[in-house]
């Protein structure tokens, strides 16, 4: 298995196709593009045109929905080959996925379903990690869940459950600040005490967004600019973990691009400050 050496990559954002013309034509001030890997899977067509496009001036990573790696179900080996090939043609500098099942019986929600954090569960996560690396001949991050529920089946906290996950499987984590936040909100715990939990040399990228506050809960719905105590816990992440790739993630009520590029550039300031 080929272990992640690529240094960090600066300053990105989510690759949309609202936004193709943009940075094809002006190529904007941004470092890197994260693509939604299941966006890219067909074999030819108008995205692979474009992301290809894209990827002569900027280097990519894939950010997938789909490996359900918590699911009861066997992995899906197609899918896996097609995202080892598309990896292979666009010469991605690392793949990631989520912490979550998303189907059973092959039947897919469509949604990044939670896990109850344990060792049965964490010892099924690392045998399907082993799995994923193996077959893709690479390590991949997992991001950590925002979440809205825990389960009574549940003895470890979700920042205990991603250390070991990361530790025992060997792979890295995609770390969001956004969903710390989240999660910490809905669930009255500590984001600074999970952000201490996590080891310093698994961080491989942290993504940054918006969410939709409703009063006694938070949705991490990526529609919104980011808010000040998002920034703050962003600040307190790169004192712990240092100099990591970073993304805004937006995937709803697309703003003009140049209101992400101001975003990115908040991002890069307060890097520039802290580090």
């Amino acid at each position: 298995m080929q272990k992640i050496t690529t240094p960090p990559l600066g300053f990105g954002l989510g690759l949309r196709a609202e936004y193709y013309g943009i940075i094809e034509n002006e190529k904007p001030p941004v470092d890197w593009f994260e693509i939604i890997t299941e966006d890219y899977l067909i074999p030819g067509g108008r995205p692979l045109f474009h992301v290809e496009k894209v990827r002569q001036d900027y280097p990519l990573v894939m950010h997938g929905v789909g490996l359900s790696i918590g699911s009861l179900d066997a992995l899906d080996e197609s899918y896996l080959k097609s995202i080892k090939q598309l990896a292979e043609r666009l010469e991605v500098s690392w793949i990631s996925d989520h912490l979550c099942w998303t189907g059973i019986h092959g039947k897919t929600t469509h949604d990044l379903l939670p896990l109850p954090y344990n060792n049965e569960t964490l010892q099924h996560i690392v045998s399907r990690i082993k799995q994923a690396q193996d077959f893709l001949g690479r390590q991949i991050l997992l991001e950590n869940p925002s979440s809205y529920l825990t389960f009574q089946d549940s003895d470890m906290s979700e920042w205990d459950f991603m250390r070991e996950m990361a530790l025992q499987a060997d792979c890295k984590i995609l770390l969001d600040v956004n969903n710390v936040y989240v999660s910490a909100f809905n669930h009255n715990f500590d984001a600074v005490e999970y952000l201490n939990a996590i080891p310093v040399d698994r961080v491989q990228q942290f993504h940054i967004a918006g969410h939709s506050n409703l009063g006694d809960i938070i949705v991490d719905t990526h529609d919104h600019k980011v808010i000040s105590d998002v920034w703050n816990l962003y600040e307190t992440a790169l004192k712990r973990f240092g100099n990591v790739s970073t993304m805004i993630e937006r995937d709803d009520r697309l703003p003009p691009f140049d209101q992400l590029l101001n975003e990115l550039k908040k991002a890069r300031n307060i890097a520039q400050k802290t580090l």
